[in-house]
């Protein structure tokens, strides 16, 4: 336990007022644009019965047939004055089964744009102020929402081209988020506690649903276009937030960038050279490795403010970049099984247990909490194990036969039950996803076959989480088709497979860690000393 605790004071200790600052502004920024996510993830049962059409009493029986009421010009059928004409003139199906569909259709579209955004916006991030990206992404986003979720509803404006072409504007348009914000955290924390800090601070997805959740189940009542209306002026109040108050890079304001020579190589090498370089080393003791800034003896160090920006590498050299390949098809997998949770957890649990919307909605929260919670715990072990798949592995191991649980065996009949197996199963696939999403790709972006002297943060943050997110489109094309035509238990089918792809994916890199964490405790065992764990190199574990 005081080892534990020795650890976290030491990564907490070089931290100044600006990091708390970027950290706070990045995890509110990405929090916010999840929030405007689970809005409709949340609101999907009443969005369906809006769009469909729903005859109230025996009168609908004068119209011929539904489809004759609402597609033929017939005078006899357009003099039929029910309630099921009526409402056939503003609505777009004619079953919830239709409209289930078509909103699996609006998430397929929504991930393929934010999938292609995510490629470009993560090349034009690392060529721009990332302040300004950010905040301008978060400010068109919030108006892309108000215009899908308020401003057709109030006009009563029913179409699905327009439903469409919006929700692939805001794909496309969210995808600024989440490499601005990586390469803003990669900028201020180096590689001694990235998996700590990232850990927690992935945490702000997860947080993201629960206040979108909070804030659906709190206005939904009143029609859920106001639940868009929250989730879209929070979002605009954090865009005038970063744009005020967020600086993208220590050197906007005088401080020196964190030493991160040798960051990624962990799973880098064990991609392109076989020999594993530690995460944490004895050369990175001190987080920034800068004499102090004035004391007895020295001068006083003055860092001046840079003007300009270190290049950054062409999109094919940040996808051959060691480890990036392998873990852009692992995340592939893996988001495919955690947007699904994300998109349709409350529908599934309205459907499949009866449970009304706001209650499914604040039960589904309880994935989310798992998320955070296993994100963290994975990042601290893995700084301290200076390892990142050697954690992720046997947690994705572990979620297969929770997954067949939770989805074949009936058990997660009571409230307790599904929240307690939900809770598990956040932390094993949300948590993973959030340390790939962010530690691991960090630590990529910054690692030693750079030299040190390009940006790539966000341009492989973007590759990753944009192959990860096409994986996520397809899913989200799977999931209703499969669920109508053969219920529920063949998606916890596909569930399975896919995290189980998500382990082959890295299972080299595994395996390299397990020789390279097995030569390691063979000479500590010679040595006999296992304090030195921490301070080992790859030419010091050969000798």
């Amino acid at each position: 336990m005081s080892r534990c605790i020795q650890g976290v004071r030491r990564a907490i200790q070089p931290y100044t007022r600006y990091h708390v600052s970027v950290f706070v502004l990045t995890f509110l920024s990405y929090a916010f644009f999840h929030a405007t996510r689970k809005t409709f993830s949340n609101v999907k049962t009443t969005m369906a019965a809006e769009w469909t059409a729903s005859p109230r009493n025996g009168s609908a029986s004068e119209c011929r047939s539904p489809s004759d009421a609402w597609t033929t010009g017939n005078e006899s059928v357009a003099e039929c004055r029910t309630p099921f004409s009526m409402w056939n003139k503003r609505h777009l199906f004619l079953s919830l089964d239709e409209a289930e569909e078509f909103m699996g259709d609006l998430d397929a579209c929504f991930m393929f744009a934010y999938a292609v955004g995510l490629f470009v916006n993560g090349f034009i991030a690392d060529r721009n102020d990332l302040r300004l990206v950010l905040s301008i992404g978060m400010a068109l986003t919030s108006v892309s929402v108000f215009v899908f979720g308020c401003v057709f509803e109030w006009t009563h404006t029913y179409s699905k081209p327009g439903y469409i072409a919006v929700w692939l504007l805001n794909g496309f348009l969210q995808s600024t988020g989440w490499p601005s914000v990586v390469a803003v955290m990669g900028n201020w924390f180096g590689k001694g506690s990235r998996g700590l800090v990232m850990g927690v601070w992935s945490a702000c997805a997860s947080v993201g649903n629960i206040i979108g959740a909070l804030l659906v189940a709190t206005v939904l009542d009143f029609g859920y276009e106001y639940a868009f209306l929250m989730t879209s002026c929070v979002l605009m109040g954090g865009a005038i937030l970063n744009f005020v108050g967020l600086v993208p890079s220590p050197i906007d304001v005088g401080l020196p960038m964190p030493h991160d020579e040798g960051d990624g190589a962990a799973l880098a090498g064990s991609v392109g050279s076989g020999v594993q370089q530690p995460l944490l080393d004895s050369a990175d003791d001190e987080e920034y490795n800068h004499p102090p800034l004035s004391g007895p003896g020295t001068e006083p160090v003055i860092y001046s403010v840079q003007d300009t920006r270190p290049k950054a590498i062409h999109f094919l050299t940040a996808l051959l970049l060691p480890g990036v390949i392998p873990f852009s098809l692992c995340y592939a997998f893996l988001k495919l099984v955690n947007y699904s949770f994300f998109f349709w957890l409350p529908f599934y649990l309205h459907s499949a247990y009866g449970l009304p919307e706001t209650a499914a909605d604040t039960l589904s929260i309880w994935y989310d909490i798992g998320g955070i919670v296993g994100g963290t715990v994975a990042g601290f072990v893995s700084d301290r194990l200076q390892m990142r798949t050697i954690v992720v592995m046997p947690m994705l191991l572990a979620a297969v036969p929770l997954l067949f649980v939770y989805g074949m065996m009936g058990i997660a009949g009571t409230l307790f039950k599904n929240g307690l197996l939900l809770f598990f199963l956040g932390g094993l696939i949300g948590g993973v996803a959030n340390l790939i999403s962010a530690a691991i790709s960090a630590d990529l972006g910054r690692q030693k076959a750079l030299k040190g002297n390009s940006e790539a943060l966000s341009t492989v943050t973007g590759i990753i989480d944009g192959t990860g997110s096409l994986g996520a489109a397809v899913g989200q094309v799977a999931v209703p088709n499969i669920q109508v035509r053969y219920g529920w238990r063949n998606v916890f089918y596909l569930f399975m497979v896919s995290v189980f792809m998500t382990a082959l994916c890295i299972a080299r890199i595994f395996l390299v860690e397990i020789r390279q964490l097995l030569r390691r405790r063979r000479w500590l065992c010679g040595s006999g000393n296992v304090e030195v764990l921490r301070d080992l190199g790859p030419d010091q574990e050969e000798e």
